[in-house]
């Protein structure tokens, strides 16, 4: 999925908070500003509500969790759960208070019952949660192989619920699903049914899977060998999205049956779910639009189904609407057939396996053109009034089509692919496989109005979702957790594609400035790994984020460089033909690989060390003659830089590359693979400069030490002996360190004074961006006429006119909050150098 800005209420975190296109407000690294509590945050754990030994749903007001957790272990113990003001009262008796004032010793009997009661309670604790291997439910305690389990919670009946977790029981697998559709773009509801065909792992009477605010009328379960459908008993849990459907008899293991449900919901006033949006037609008047975004959580609330990733199953789709619109989904079209006076029913071919944040429709006035390519109907769909400004993502969409078959060695597996353009659609676009969703602005492009960005931006949304109809969809990961590999290997793709197919539009140094902005926010403390324990929707939604995108993409980038762009091509085709169908994790990315090196080198070491860590590694470069020596350590922001200690723990696996005066960018660059805290590399001979981290081709920051002197002189003397994405490498680097307080501020300005040479837009972007950080924090202190000496540094002292364009400019605003300390230490030194 491609994040966009967000401009309606009521929508998944997801979806708000992580657009790669929109201008983000100040990042403030909240685990570093001064705390009310002692916790650091690599302390505090999430805690889903499923691991509490609680039994829930038993009041309908709000309680605190205090409150909550004594109510339930009260309940657990036979007693009835007082309020906190009653429990006060009945504690003030014990001692009695005389007319005089004092107050009176309890009589004996108090006491006596005081401590029967107080024994009573204690011998139930010890009873209750001592016991080992006991658990408790309705029917007593039984032993298990575990010491305890989660009691069930309760359903909204107030039944017991039969699972009290967030993942599915792993006891039933979906192989099918018929699901037929009607919604009604005039009362702006729609009903729907269900048969989804199960086979039975294990022995159970409960088959568990997800609904979300589905009004579900009717369920039943039918095996396999019988023709009578039983009715099952429907419970259900809100809390964590589940109903569970109880037979009256054992399912048994082996065994297919087929859960039928009918239902009915409203279309969703967001852009999440089965949603309806509206907009003008040519005539000004007012028309609806349906249509679906259920990536992560959201296909639950359009249909019952097993919304988990790994869950894959089949799809036969058939939606009822009017005979005036059209209806899209995943799928051909297989037959259209008359219901009613003016309604007809869509039956599509049935889709291959899938998970169900894939499945898709649609149902609009659309009008589309098309094109087929290599065997594929290739469709660009949009309302009636922008059917002339699709040519462009049609064009697009064949040559990236083509360029990935290839790539890939493996032809798209369907047989139609089409993009629709939604007139208003929260994210930037949806991999829905065979069937792509767009907001307008990332598909239509008007050649009399549109502007080179807008193509940019176009293409470069195609060329991520056409590489998810591979990374997602063809290979999905196996829980959101691995969300980086759908993302990041989309996003990778997305930008290697346009480098080669695009060349003239320059994504690189796009998906540079990216990278920098990325590892920004990597390097606050309150960062996470590009793979970690997600539970929670909340969890989920948050992992859509920078880090999953392009922290995911930028280590694929390094791991290409390292191993050669052969040797890595053919671990991206061992890993789509081993997973296709099917899901994977991280390891069986790099097993794929490990396929290629065969022992050369472990790929899975070397890269486990880079998902599984937060942040990224600064590497100290001190050369003395010939030896070079590397030192790393963990890069992270901290408010006094005085007090900056390393986390000895982390240690990365880095692909060290470089080059040297004798060996520069354009004849060879050397590797170095720094898998221990520090080491010594020794060159042939020694050399007038060395460089490392060529092109920024690696996830991690150098400091030269002694050498900046060197490099700034170089720069000076005959800048373009490094490439430009080396230049912009070295002034990202020298003011982190500077903000960090490893490297003066003198050194970083000296540094840029080369730029009155340069004509190159990663550099001169970079700087920008570096310098407009300072003006911004000069502007919040108010002092203003130091923040425009910044300014005018950075727009008029360079004597070059591709200085000064425009493209630069948005790079320049784009601004982080800076901890106010390092402002007050350095404020003086800036007056002096401006």
């Amino acid at each position: 999925m491609e994040p966009f800005p967000s401009d309606r209420v009521q929508l998944p975190r997801n979806m708000i908070e992580n657009s790669m296109f929109e201008e983000e407000p100040d990042v403030v690294d909240l685990a570093k500003e001064p705390c009310l509590h002692p916790l650091e945050p690599d302390e505090v754990e999430y805690e889903p509500r499923s691991s509490r030994l609680l039994v829930r749903g038993l009041g309908e007001h709000e309680m605190d969790d205090d409150e909550e957790d004594y109510e339930s272990s009260a309940k657990l113990l036979g007693m009835s759960f007082m309020n906190r003001s009653s429990g006060l009262q009945n504690n003030m008796p014990v001692y009695r208070q005389n007319p005089n004032g004092s107050c009176s010793v309890p009589s004996t009997r108090t006491m006596v019952v005081c401590t029967v009661i107080f024994v009573i309670a204690f011998s139930l604790v010890i009873v209750i949660y001592l016991i080992p291997k006991c658990t408790f439910t309705k029917e007593g305690c039984h032993k298990k192989n575990h010491t305890m389990e989660l009691i069930y919670p309760l359903a909204t009946n107030g039944k017991l619920f039969p699972w009290a977790k967030i993942r599915l029981p792993p006891d039933v697998v979906p192989l099918h699903y018929d699901l037929a559709l009607q919604p009604n773009l005039t009362t702006l509801k729609f009903s729907g049914s269900v048969k989804i065909v199960v086979n039975i792992l294990h022995v159970t009477r409960k088959i568990v899977l997800h609904s979300s605010g589905l009004n579900i009328t009717k369920a039943t379960i039918t095996s396999a060998q019988g023709h009578q459908a039983k009715p099952a008993e429907l419970l259900e849990y809100p809390l964590h999205d589940q109903i569970a459907l109880v037979s009256s008899e054992a399912l048994l293991a082996g065994r297919n049956y087929t859960v039928s449900m009918e239902y009915s919901s409203n279309l969703s006033d967001t852009y999440y779910g089965f949603y309806k949006i509206s907009y003008e037609d040519e005539k000004s008047k007012q028309r609806w639009f349906a249509a679906t975004q259920f990536e992560p959580l959201a296909a639950r609330s359009a249909f019952p189904c097993f919304d988990e990733p790994a869950l894959k199953a089949t799809f036969l789709i058939k939606i009822k609407r009017d005979e005036k619109l059209s209806t899209l989904s995943n799928m051909p079209k297989k037959a259209t057939t008359p219901v009613t006076n003016g309604i007809v029913q869509d039956e599509f071919f049935v889709s291959l396996k899938m998970s169900t944040y894939l499945v898709a429709f649609v149902v609009a006035d659309l009008k589309n053109i098309s094109r087929i390519t290599n065997g594929t109907l290739v469709s660009v769909y949009a309302i009636p009034q922008h059917l002339n400004q699709v040519e462009y993502a049609l064009d697009t969409t064949v040559k990236l089509l083509k360029f990935y078959q290839k790539y890939f060695l493996m032809k798209y597996p369907l047989e139609k692919l089409d993009l629709v353009a939604i007139p208003d659609f929260q994210a930037g676009a949806m991999e829905n496989w065979g069937l792509i969703t767009f907001r307008e602005t990332a598909l239509l492009f008007d050649s009399n109005t549109s502007s080179a960005r807008d193509k940019k931006l176009i293409t470069s949304v195609i060329a991520h979702e056409l590489a998810h109809q591979w990374f997602g969809n063809l290979v999905t990961m196996e829980w959101w957790n691995d969300l980086w590999l759908n993302e990041g290997l989309a996003t990778f793709m997305e930008y290697f594609a346009m480098e080669e197919v695009f060349p003239e539009l320059h994504s690189d140094e796009d998906f540079l400035t990216l990278i920098f902005k990325a590892m920004m926010k990597d390097a606050l403390n309150s960062s996470h790994p590009v793979s970690s324990t997600v539970q929670s929707s909340e969890q989920i939604e948050e992992m859509f984020d920078a880090l999953s995108y392009i922290k995911g993409a930028s280590l694929l980038l390094m791991l290409k460089h390292y191993l050669s762009k052969d040797v890595f091509q053919a671990g991206i085709e061992v890993y789509l033909h081993n997973h296709s169908y099917g899901t994977a994790q991280s390891d069986d990315l790099w097993d794929s690989m490990n396929e290629i090196t065969n022992g050369t080198l472990d790929v899975k070491k070397m890269m486990k060390t880079w998902i599984g860590h937060k942040g990224f590694p600064l590497v100290t470069v001190v050369r003395k003659g010939k030896f070079i020596s590397v030192q790393q350590e963990k890069f992270l922001y901290r408010v006094e830089p005085e007090n900056w200690t390393s986390d000895a723990s982390y240690l990365w696996h880095i692909p060290l590359t470089y080059l040297t005066n004798r060996c520069n960018f354009t004849h060879c660059t050397n590797a170095y693979l720094l898998d221990r805290k520090s080491a010594v590399i020794e060159l042939p001979e020694e050399v007038e400069w060395i460089k490392f981290n060529v092109d920024m081709n690696g996830y991690y920051i150098v400091h030269y030490a002694e050498d900046w002197k060197t490099l700034i002189d170089l720069l000076k003397k005959n800048h373009t002996a490094l490439s430009p994405k080396d230049r912009a490498n070295l002034i990202n680097n020298i003011f982190n360190l500077a903000r960090l307080g490893r490297e003066s501020l003198e050194k970083a300005f000296e540094l840029i004074d080369y730029l009155n040479k340069e004509n190159s837009t990663a550099p001169l972007t970079q700087a920008l961006l570096q310098l407009s950080l300072i003006y911004n924090l000069l502007d919040k202190k108010g002092e203003q006429q130091l923040a425009a000496r910044v300014m005018v540094k950075s727009f008029f002292e360079s004597k070059s006119e591709k200085s000064s364009q425009l493209r630069c400019v948005k790079e320049a605003i784009d601004t982080i909050q800076l901890n106010i300390q390092w402002m007050e230490r350095n404020l003086a030194k800036l007056q002096e150098l401006l």
